[in-house]
């Protein structure tokens, strides 16, 4: 594993403690497909929630809240309608409404600072 996957597993591991602080469920992590990967999904009451993840060592590309492109996006909406359709027999249940999250995490002398953007579509 490369100091980068590392890093972004860590990230990752700091917004899923973030969320379940804030009384979020989280429902599937990781969930792969060959168009793509969803970093987490979350129900907070009604809503589905899916997050993706962006964690930064430092500002030398941007600030990791700039790495969340359009193009991003749009392959995470589209990832979201096929998650839906894959797990929703299992979930047993629907969805009042469906949000797109950002958590963006960045590295600065050890601690990291987070940003969590929801409703980013």
């Amino acid at each position: 594993m490369t100091t980068k996957d590392e890093l972004g597993r860590h990230g990752e591991q700091i917004a899923v403690d973030y969320l379940l602080a804030h009384d979020m469920q989280i429902l599937d992590r990781n969930w792969r497909c060959p168009d793509g990967e969803i970093d987490v999904v979350a129900r907070e009451g009604r809503t589905l929630v899916v997050v993706e993840v962006k964690t930064r060592s430092g500002r030398t590309h941007g600030t990791a809240f700039e790495a969340v492109t359009e193009a991003k996006l749009a392959r995470l909406r589209r990832l979201t309608v096929r998650w839906l359709g894959e797990r929703r027999e299992r979930l047993g249940e629907r969805f009042d409404t469906i949000r797109l999250d950002v958590i963006a995490l960045e590295r600065f002398a050890g601690d990291f600072a987070l940003r969590h953007e929801r409703g980013v579509f």
